[in-house]
């Protein structure tokens, strides 16, 4: 396996701009995520870095070589697609087999690695069975088989869930998840489920219109995202946010709302002009004492859990509590706020203004 680095690598479609001047680093052994909404430059980066796109500019290594230029087949990478790309007139082991045929081992050789694979997938029972006839799990079994069978550096998979049911997805990525760590390999992995990619990644890249709007680990996306668009794509319900115009000075740790105060982290930076409070619904606690002032408008029980739905004087925000916690629909209630989740964005840039949040970590 191997470290993959991608400097300052654009992609343009004549004067469309798929890619805008990417940069970053694939740990070897790191399961990392490409996420975002269609369009967004996702797949095209992925496809550079396997060489089915080459960059308009900009470099990428492979296990310390540039391959930017390199053709696909001398890369060593393997390509999972979602919609599993078999060969309909083989079985499941003439699907698997097909790269180490192409490279001319063995019959011996090819059998046993082969069986190996599969019975690593668990389809050794299904080896002789025509690809037509399988399910949709067992499809992408034989596809992940045929991928991983000749020992690529890297994985390259795009969207490779995306075929599937519902109720086989969540199976599919946990078994996705857990091969990689028998592996150890490196995978880079595209998808625009943010649920998946938080479940899977060790590392999310969050892409918009062929910008990275932020690199790093699903907890740290999730809980101080560096964007509005970050902050309103992950998470369901996505962030709440509060709209409000003043000034704040660095060092501040409270802000005015509708005549309420609240807490925040100590601000290291000014700001002023429009201004955008965000909370995450489970940082929102409904309360008899002062706070701010909101109807309920509607709930919706989740079992452990109920999404309530709040109108205040600035915005309607949403709130995660506890399922047996009294919420009457119509009902006015107080809202407080956990102070070192807050975050708050320029409305103008759509940037997080930047917070020492170590001082309110108790």
């Amino acid at each position: 396996m191997a470290e993959i680095v991608v400097q300052n690598v654009r992609k343009t479609f004549g004067d469309f701009v798929a890619v805008s001047d990417s940069s970053f680093t694939v740990q070897d052994g790191e399961f990392f995520v490409l996420l975002g909404p269609s369009g967004c430059g996702k797949t095209t980066t992925l496809r550079m870095i396997a060489g089915l796109e080459v960059p308009t500019s900009g470099q990428i290594f492979l296990d310390g070589a540039e391959v930017s230029q390199t053709r696909p087949s001398e890369r060593d990478i393997a390509f999972v697609f979602q919609m599993f790309a078999l060969y309909p007139h083989m079985n499941v082991r003439k699907n698997i087999a097909y790269p180490l045929v192409s490279q001319g081992l063995s019959r011996a050789v090819v059998r046993a690695k082969v069986d190996e694979v599969a019975q690593i997938l668990g389809i050794d029972h299904i080896l002789d069975n025509p690809v037509s006839g399988l399910s949709g799990g067992d499809r992408q079994r034989v596809a992940l088989g045929r991928a991983i069978v000749r020992n690529p550096k890297a994985f390259m998979m795009d969207e490779p869930l995306g075929a599937l049911d519902a109720e086989f997805r969540e199976s599919m990525a946990e078994e996705l998840r857990s091969l990689h760590d028998r592996m150890g390999a490196t995978t880079v992995y595209v998808t625009h489920d943010q649920l998946e990619a938080m479940q899977m990644g060790d590392k999310i890249i969050v892409m918009n219109h062929g910008v990275i709007e932020q690199f790093g680990t699903p907890q740290e996306i999730y809980d101080y995202p560096a964007s509005l668009f970050v902050a309103d794509f992950i998470g369901s319900p996505s962030m709440n946010f509060l709209p409000f115009q003043g000034t704040v000075r660095k060092g501040a740790t409270q802000v005015l709302i509708d005549k309420h105060t609240i807490a925040i982290p100590e601000l290291l930076e000014d700001a002023d002009g429009e201004l955008i409070l965000g909370v995450r619904p489970e940082h929102v606690f409904l309360t008899k004492n002062s706070g701010l002032p909101a109807k309920v408008i509607a709930t919706e029980y989740l079992g452990t859990s109920q999404i309530v739905t709040l109108e205040t004087a600035k915005s309607e925000i949403k709130a995660r509590i506890d399922a047996d916690q009294c919420a009457d629909t119509g009902g006015t209630v107080q809202l407080e706020f956990h102070s070192p989740a807050i975050s708050i964005f320029n409305e103008a840039s759509g940037r997080a203004l930047q917070f020492d949040r170590g001082l309110m970590a108790g």
